[in-house]
């Protein structure tokens, strides 16, 4: 993280270009992480929340808050069991998107820089790509390599949208 006033600043890295796999994984979910990061740097609450098109409520800090969501989910289910949502119930499963009215974004950016810290935590306890690790809720066996997949992907799919919503608001684009 850099000493920028931005919340959303980073030093974003490229992956690397071979090594090891576990290396590999963690360096393009990093990299994914900064790239949304990134596409909030530099814009106001107000343009954070500006939504792409009615009746959608996809927003750049909206996109934030779910990653947020997910990062949390990383290990929630697998260690501690279920934990209430962030932003969201179960009476208002879309709360990190719809309930932006009075988000300060600087503080979203923290809670999200939060469950990104424990993720790598849970991650760094757990070095076998191949472990089966037991879902709490359901039972079933998922393996690291699986999460890292999963939240590689879910983060390229949620940047794609950030790249219109960033486009849309003042022109910018870039990876």
């Amino acid at each position: 993280m850099t000493t920028s006033q931005d919340p959303f600043a980073t030093d974003r890295q490229e992956p690397p270009y071979g090594g090891p796999e576990r290396e590999q994984l963690d360096g393009w979910l990093d990299y994914q992480r900064d790239t949304l990061l990134t596409k909030c740097q530099g814009l106001t609450a107000e343009q954070l929340k500006t939504k792409s098109c009615e009746p959608s409520t996809l927003t750049l800090l909206g996109l934030v808050r779910h990653m947020a969501e997910v990062e949390a989910w990383f290990n929630n289910d697998l260690t501690d069991g279920r934990i209430e949502g962030i932003y969201y119930t179960d009476d208002d499963p879309d709360g990190d998107f719809d309930n932006l009215d009075s988000a300060v974004p600087a503080d979203d950016v923290a809670t999200y820089r939060r469950t990104l810290a424990r993720a790598r935590a849970f991650c760094a306890e757990h070095t076998d790509l191949d472990e089966v690790l037991t879902r709490r809720r359901t039972g079933e066996g998922i393996t690291l390599r699986w999460i890292y997949l999963h939240m590689i992907e879910e983060y390229a799919r949620h940047n794609g949208h950030a790249d219109l919503l960033r486009e849309r608001i003042d022109g910018v684009t870039g990876d």
